[in-house]
């Protein structure tokens, strides 16, 4: 079964290399989806694939890389968005 996820992080995560680092957990995990840095200081994930591997992801996202800080990490479960194929970093 395909799952799609909204994950909005913030805390220390822009400048820390979280999208590199979240790239490369999404790869591990065969998703689907991309990373963004956001105006306010947070990375937005946006990924799809088995449910697992995007809870996998989820949690990943609620440590992030050692250089980083997340103090909050906020879900949402999307349908229907057209994704590229593999993980882009925007």
């Amino acid at each position: 079964m395909t799952k799609q996820v909204r994950i909005l992080v913030s805390g220390r995560v822009q400048g820390v290399y979280f999208r590199a680092f979240t790239q490369k957990q999404a790869k591990k995990h065969q998703l689907s989806g991309f990373a963004k840095n956001l105006p306010d200081g947070r990375v937005e994930v946006v990924a799809a694939g088995s449910n697992e591997a995007v809870e996998k992801l989820v949690r990943w996202c609620h440590r992030g890389p050692i250089m980083a800080r997340v103090d909050h990490v906020e879900t949402e479960e999307l349908a229907g968005i057209d994704l590229p194929g593999g993980f882009e970093i925007r």
